[in-house]
């Protein structure tokens, strides 16, 4: 099955040199190599990747205990075999303060999953971080695996729309089913006009709808 098609907690081993993946938290974060490694039918798998970080307060050196990473693969044999076959981007949401929170995040995902199918999948995953240069590897903690954007259109026959909207200006509907599942799960951190809501539409003159 795919990596979204399954509610299980997915145990994978980041490796590389991660002090410098960790530490590289500047605007113009570059990308490191890495390998993530998994079991499948008792066997280890590996695929090389790269990851950089990503984000704004959670990249700010101090304010968590690791900052969230984008994984971006390399199409190739070993990636067409294993359960990261289709994935080009994914973010990787990393425990800001403790293990709580991830595991929440990733609950609310899948309950707004159930409201719209225009909304992200996740995948949460168990992740031990393993430093190749200081041979020294992390007890595992909760991250999540999310979506990637294209694909998240993609899988609703839309395509991505990179326009400064107000509001009142993108689907009513979607929008205030968005807007109450917010006030529900209480999250006041959104906006559609600064852009932290994803538009998407048929084509390019059809009116957007929010997808947070």
């Amino acid at each position: 099955s795919g990596l979204f098609d399954n509610d299980s907690t997915l145990k994978i081993t980041l490796s590389g040199n991660l002090r410098d993946l960790m530490t590289d938290v500047a605007d113009n974060s570059q990308n490191h190599p890495v390998a993530i490694s998994y079991t499948q039918n008792g066997k280890e798998v590996s695929i090389n990747a790269e990851a950089k970080t990503r984000g704004h307060f959670r990249r700010t050196m101090g304010n968590c205990t690791y900052p969230p990473l984008l994984l971006q693969f390399t199409n190739n044999d070993a990636l067409s075999s294993s359960i990261f076959k289709g994935q080009d981007k994914l973010k990787l949401v990393m425990p800001c303060v403790g293990d709580d929170y991830v595991t929440r995040e990733w609950m609310i995902y899948r309950i707004y999953n159930l409201v719209t199918p225009k909304s992200f999948k996740a995948r949460l995953v168990s992740v031990e971080l393993y430093d190749t240069k200081k041979k020294k590897s992390t007890s595992p903690f909760y991250g999540i695996l999310l979506e990637d954007d294209k694909q998240m259109a993609k899988r609703n026959e839309d395509v991505l729309i990179k326009l400064q909207l107000r509001p009142e200006q993108t689907d009513s509907m979607d929008f205030l089913k968005m807007a109450v599942f917010e006030y529900l799960i209480g999250n006041t951190d959104w906006s559609v006009q600064f852009q932290n809501v994803k538009l998407v539409a048929r084509d390019s003159l059809a009116i957007p709808a929010t997808v947070p």
